[in-house]
């Protein structure tokens, strides 16, 4: 089988994308997925994304992890799956499409994407430990030299911990770099490795600024792969909405692949 596709980023969060509206892809063959994703013998991703026809929406986003596992919303898969479908003129600038979290705004404003998050009931503590759903679940820790942290190793032991199964979580370290501008390295699960960036991490570590150190909107993320920004609007008892998440998004390479 021969398949078409499209390779994008979003600040290094990369991303195999397929146009399948016509839905022959086979999306239950895991290890096809995986393989698909496996940085030697695939193509290489963070992830892949299904592009399909939604009868109440200008698309529908389907995304599996790099394990080859369908999985919770992404943030930057979402705001690529957004330049993706304008690519292909699915919309002009403004666009309404569903994900697994459910529905999702988004403009593309030139070389960025603004995608409205899933409103978040709360940030909760779980054995002392700052943990809320943003679209997936992510715990956010405060660290004062991030760039020496062994981010690997320290957010394996928080992804497994017992306090987050059976699902487990996505782990965030974050580090205050001025009173608007923050910088946060993520390990991934699904991926199982830290990522350049993940859009639903740095969306909850702005959150926890906002609530712990009274950060305002919006906040400034940088990350490995590049410059984020998270604006929001913040109610009572720790309720957020009007959440977007903005930054580029860009194709990098398209291609076929024989399987």
């Amino acid at each position: 089988m021969t398949i078409d596709f499209f390779k994008y980023q979003g600040t290094g969060n990369d991303f195999v994308m397929i146009d399948d509206r016509n839905e022959t892809f086979p999306a239950s063959d895991q290890a096809l997925i995986e393989r698909l994703c496996h940085r030697r013998f695939g193509i290489g991703a963070d992830g892949l994304i299904l592009l399909r026809n939604d009868p109440d929406y200008d698309f529908r986003m389907v995304y599996f992890n790099a394990d080859g596992a369908e999985g919770s919303m992404c943030g930057n898969g979402g705001r690529c799956i957004v330049r993706f479908a304008h690519d292909l003129g699915l919309f002009e600038t403004k666009t309404r499409f569903i994900a697994v979290d459910g529905e999702h705004l988004a403009e593309v404003i030139g070389d960025e994407i603004s995608l409205k998050m899933s409103d978040v009931s709360g940030v909760k503590d779980r054995n002392g430990i700052t943990f809320l759903n943003t679209g997936s679940p992510h715990v956010v820790r405060s660290v004062d030299d991030l760039e020496s942290l062994d981010v690997v190793s320290e957010g394996r032991a928080l992804r497994y911990d017992s306090a987050f199964q059976p699902g487990g979580t996505n782990v965030n370290f974050a580090q205050v770099i001025d009173d608007h501008t923050l910088f946060v390295r993520t390990y991934e699960r699904g991926v199982e490795d830290e990522t350049y960036s993940c859009g639903t991490g740095v969306t909850a570590v702005a959150l926890v600024a906002h609530q712990q150190l009274n950060m305002s909107a919006p906040v400034a993320i940088q990350t490995i792969g590049g410059n984020l920004s998270v604006s929001f609007h913040s109610g009572p008892d720790g309720q957020y909405h009007s959440i977007y998440l903005i930054g580029p998004a860009r194709r990098v390479f398209t291609g076929t692949i024989t399987v």
